[in-house]
């Protein structure tokens, strides 16, 4: 038994180490369009609404999503893990889909900013949805 816990230990020591350590870091990535946005909430429901975004290298992967609230607004974008590494293929086609869930728990409206990126003098820039809870 001893052996076996042993064994089991040096196979664990040697399978966490890593000689080429991969570095990564995390991007925010503008929202291209809004899918699912619906007109109206009602209190105490959940909805799924859905982002899409271009992914721009072959180093880029899906990693949820910013998302920030004050009251009863909303701004959100998209977040990527990229590898940072040479090689890294450029893509001009790829949309890719994100989606989360939205329970409403207040009345009046929700403001919703999904980040498109910057303008040309540098500001911020959204897609704005209001949407009122019956």
């Amino acid at each position: 038994m001893k052996k076996l816990v042993l064994l089991l230990s040096v196979l664990f020591v040697f399978n966490s180490c890593s000689l080429d350590e991969e570095k990564y870091s995390i991007v925010v990535l503008p929202v291209e369009s809004v899918v699912d946005m619906p007109l109206e909430f009602r209190l105490g429901e959940t909805y799924h609404i859905t982002m899409k975004y271009r992914q721009p290298t072959s180093c880029h992967s899906p990693y949820g999503i910013y998302y920030e609230k004050e009251l009863n607004n909303r701004t959100l974008a998209v977040r990527n893990l990229k590898q940072e590494r040479s090689g890294c293929n450029e893509l001009t086609d790829v949309l890719v889909e994100q989606t989360f869930s939205f329970y409403v728990t207040n009345t009046g409206n929700y403001i919703f900013k999904f980040w498109t990126g910057k303008d040309e003098e540098g500001n911020n820039t959204y897609l704005e949805y209001d949407i009122p809870v019956n």
